[in-house]
Parts: structure tokens; sequence; C-alpha cells
């Protein structure tokens, strides 16, 4: 009795054993499906991040490429606004040039009333201080070569006293803003 109580103490302990095996077997594989599983989660998310990493710069991108478009927007409409009131300007001031071409000749006509001619200078004045602030600059002409650029020749006549295309009159006088001719100079050229 006691060999088949040994034996089956010993067949009991094989048997706890066994079994003590197979459940650290399942917990390792447990484990190994735990872990599998884990490592797949985490392969889906790292495709996951690299996903939205991808569409972050391609937003980051696209909103530098607006960023630079909207500044050079800004740009090109602040060089029209510039010219525009430029060439509005210019035009406005060539209206306005024939009076100060008839104040220039009601100036230099003869009178006998001064306070008629003072009041005319003082107008005459004022109009070209305006100009002045607004930028108009008198193209020089007199005794300059001549420049197609902002003369404009009517009349021209040989007289070696001068020089070669030097300017000898001024017909009408010339006006600019800035690089922009308002109105060439015209002129009479020697030689």
């Amino acid at each position: 009795m006691k060999k088949e109580e040994n034996n089956n103490v010993n067949e009991n302990k094989k048997e706890n054993e066994n079994e003590a095996e197979k459940a650290k077997q399942e917990k390792v594989e447990n484990k190994d499906n735990k872990n599998s599983s884990k490592n797949n989660e985490l392969e889906a998310l790292k495709a996951q991040l690299k996903e939205e990493k991808e569409k972050s710069e391609e937003y980051c991108d696209h909103l530098k490429r607006n960023m630079a478009e909207f500044d050079n927007f800004k740009k090109r409409m602040s060089k029209e606004k510039e010219s525009m009131y430029n060439t509005i300007s210019a035009d406005i001031i060539a209206e306005i040039l024939p009076i100060l071409d008839n104040f220039d000749k009601a100036l230099n006509t003869e009178t006998s009333d001064e306070s008629y001619k003072n009041g005319m200078a003082m107008i005459y004045k004022q109009l070209n201080d305006t100009l002045k602030k607004l930028g108009v600059e008198e193209i020089d002409a007199l005794n300059k070569v001549f420049d197609p650029n902002f003369h404009e020749a009517v009349m021209h006549v040989e007289d070696e006293s001068f020089g070669e295309k030097e300017i000898v009159e001024v017909f009408r006088k010339g006006y600019k803003i800035g690089d922009k001719i308002i109105r060439h100079a015209m002129v009479k050229v020697a030689n």
C-alpha cells in the first residue's frame, strides 16, 4: 500500500508538474500573443502617425505657399497703387500745365498795373509751390545737351557760338514726377 501510495503521490506530483508546465506554457503563449498584439497595435499607430505627419507637412507647405502668394499680392497691389497714383497725378497735372504756361506768359507781358502783376505773380508762385509739393519738377533745358527722353526739338539752328546739340531756346517748359515725364520740354537745338 505504501508503494501504491508512493506511486499515487509520484503520479500526482508528475500530474501537478505537467499541469504547472502547461500553465507556464499558456502564460508564455498568452504573453507572446499579447506582445504580438501590442506590436501589431504599435505598428498600426506608427503608420497612422506617419500618415498624420505627412498630412501636417503638406498643410504646412500649403500654408507657406499661400503666405508667399499673399505677400507677393500685397507687394504687387502696392506697386499698382503707386503706379496708378503717379499716372492719375501726371494726367491731372498735364491738364493744369497749360494754365501754368498762361500765367507765365501773363507775367512776362508788359503792364502798367503793378497790383495786377503782383497778384498774378502770387497766384503763379502758389501754383508752382503746390506742384512742387506734389513732386512735380521742371525739366532743366536751357543750355543743356539735347536728350530726346526729356526734350522735344521743334526747331534747329546752325550757330557755331553754341555746342553740338545744345538747347538754345525753350518754347514750352517740360515737367516730370520722379522718373515719369509729364510733358517734354519744347526746345530749339543748335548744330
